[in-house]
């Protein structure tokens, strides 16, 4: 009977137990849920049962940094609430229905980053559980870099701080790397090495501060350092840059260049020099000039500067500028070498003045002496004559006197020339200008200005000798250096000579005018003389009216206009005798009486004779 029972509850245990293994619940959930500060949160609890419950109940927990859980969520078949007195009691909701219940946390704080567990109890059909991990972030704000003030020497052996980066207010705690010119620096055993700092603040943000020690070299003192922060951001990682830094770098010279800042092109005498010195090194150091043939005389300069006021060619030759190495003790010398062009006053030969016959040649030379080449050029009363060093004067007239001025210039320096100057004198015996014999008429009374110009060297003498009046004078005399102008004014009385005497002592030239005197006219005579004149102009008028006049008679007897026989003739002759009564004085007119066809013709005048058989009719005015 004991054996039977134990077997019953043997059976029955069996039958709990396999009952208990065919009924079980499922539950997924995210394993993390990532969001920014601030922003909503929504946490997924999908469930099912193997089997249909009759009664069930979610819950929602959290799990402190201590360990341990805290219930903020409950809802069963006929209850739904959210559990008073939790952090979570007024910034949670929950919704669901049969299969899966959403917990939304609102406005998320950096301490909600923590594990959620959602808990499904269906009695005799399942229960279980399972937790979502809620990721919090807040990216940090831009990386802040500062470089060291004072400048870093290449010749320290030691690791040497060079910039620190700091990056506040993130989380999760970001990451900071450096670069040189955009290439990160690993750190390496005595090269490189990097220091950080990271401080989490009570408000739970992380700030990371990183220091970069490294060994500079020369090479780096045209470097560009940054850092860049790295941060997570949900579902990405992310990077900001600071900016671009440059380190001061302490470097020894090791070199030194010379050369010529002012004057551009090439230099000449009286022109300002300016010579600048610079070296390779960093702070740049003293600088001293002296001449390479002078070692032991320093120049006057400032800062590497050196200034030659008015250069000559003594200023020609080798400068030097001089800094000492730091590290080796040593002189470091540039060089450079200045030529100082020159242009010497030119030279002309004959020197001054020369003195030439006429119908004489002559060759004047002009040379200056120049560190470049030359070019000249003559002038003469500011016409240019010739080109060349040499200049050359054939048969010499008075025209070739004067003043010859040479222009030695350099054409590749624009301005640089020089000048010089021969006066030639041309002697002879005098010339007069217009030397031709004048002869003239001018009435008697009239006042006469005669000139006589003449040229020579020496200078001659004008004088006049003037024959058949006594009324004359000089009024002008004007002399140059080669020429006399003499001017005199005489009255006309009679015929007159006068002779002008160009003299020196060479010679003398002479020059005549020879003035015919007219007599006067009365007003007796000119008055006759005009009446004459009228007399034979009235004459000549008569005659023109008079062809006039026949020759429109003619036109009228041709057109049939005058009457044939006597009748005819006497209308002729009563139309003229209404003009004047007869005088001594006929004119005759020819007409033919019996033929009509015949020309009337005008036979003469004052009683040329006529043919028997014409007919006369007398015209008498």
């Amino acid at each position: 009977m004991a054996c039977r029972k134990d077997t019953l509850l043997l059976v029955a245990l069996l039958s709990f137990v396999t009952f208990y293994v065919r009924a079980k619940v499922d539950i997924d959930m995210d394993d993390t849920v990532s969001v920014y500060r601030g922003d909503p949160a929504e946490l997924h609890c999908r469930y099912s049962f193997s089997e249909e419950p009759s009664m069930m109940m979610v819950q929602w927990f959290v799990k402190y940094p201590n360990g341990s859980r805290e219930r903020i969520s409950y809802r069963d078949l006929t209850i739904e609430r959210v559990d008073e007195g939790t952090d979570y009691t007024d910034r949670i909701t929950v919704a669901g229905d049969s299969n899966s219940e959403t917990l939304t946390v609102l406005t998320v704080k950096l301490s909600d980053e923590r594990e959620f567990f959602c808990q499904v109890n269906g009695m005799a059909a399942g229960n279980g559980e399972r937790k979502t991990h809620l990721a919090v972030f807040d990216p940090p704000e831009a990386p802040v870099i500062e470089g060291v003030h004072s400048g870093i020497s290449v010749s320290s052996h030691l690791l040497s701080k060079i910039a620190s980066c700091e990056a506040r207010k993130g989380y999760p705690r970001p990451n900071i790397t450096w670069y040189r010119d955009e290439t990160p620096l690993i750190p390496i055993n005595g090269e490189i090495n990097v220091v950080t700092l990271v401080t989490r603040e009570a408000s739970g943000f992380y700030t990371v501060q990183s220091e970069l020690q490294y060994k500079i070299t020369k090479e780096d003192k045209d470097a560009l350092f940054s850092c860049k922060v790295s941060y997570f951001v949900p579902g990405d990682v992310r990077t900001s840059a600071s900016q671009d830094i440059n380190i001061t770098v302490h470097y020894p010279t090791t070199n030194v260049e010379l050369w010529r800042e002012l004057p551009k092109g090439l230099v000449k005498e009286g022109d300002t020099v300016e010579i600048r010195c610079q070296g390779d090194g960093n702070p740049p150091p003293p600088y001293t000039f002296n001449r390479e043939q002078q070692p032991e005389i320093e120049l006057d300069s400032t800062n590497g500067q050196l200034v030659l006021h008015e250069v000559t060619r003594r200023d020609s030759g080798v400068y030097q500028c001089r800094t000492l190495d730091l590290d080796t003790e040593e002189d470091v010398v540039g060089n450079m070498h200045l030529t100082v062009h020159y242009l010497d006053p030119a030279v002309v030969v004959p020197k001054d003045s020369e003195v030439m016959s006429k119908g004489e040649s002559l060759t004047a030379t002009c040379n200056a002496l120049s560190s470049l080449n030359t070019s000249t050029v003559w002038f003469k009363d500011d016409r240019e004559i010739g080109r060349g060093h040499m200049l050359f004067l054939e048969d010499a007239t008075f025209d070739t006197a004067g003043e010859y001025v040479c222009e030695v210039s350099v054409p590749t320096l624009a301005g640089f020339q020089s000048t010089g100057s021969v006066h030639i004198i041309v002697q002879g015996v005098p010339k007069i200008k217009d030397a031709e014999n004048v002869d003239m008429e001018e009435r008697a009374g009239k006042w006469v200005n005669l000139s006589c110009e003449a040229r020579g060297y020496p200078r001659p003498i004008i004088a006049w000798s003037i024959y058949g009046t006594q009324s004359w004078r000089e009024v002008l005399n004007r002399v140059t250096e080669d020429s006399v102008q003499s001017l005199v004014t005489l009255k006309v009385t009679s015929d007159i000579t006068a002779i002008c005497n160009a003299t020196n002592d060479m010679g003398v030239e002479t020059k005549t005018h020879s003035i015919k005197s007219m007599s006067m006219v009365t007003p007796a005579a000119k008055f006759q003389a005009e009446g004459s004149g009228i007399i034979i102009v009235i004459i000549i008028i008569c005659i023109l009216l008079l062809a006039i006049l026949g020759s429109v008679l003619y036109f009228l007897y041709k057109k049939g206009k005058l009457p044939c026989g006597r009748s005819g003739k006497q209308e002729i002759i009563n139309v003229y005798s209404t003009a004047e009564k007869p005088n001594k004085e006929d004119i005759v007119v020819e007409m033919k009486a019996e033929k009509t066809e015949e020309a009337v013709l005008l036979k003469g005048v004052n009683g040329d004779k006529k043919p028997m058989n014409d007919q006369y009719i007398d015209l008498r005015k």
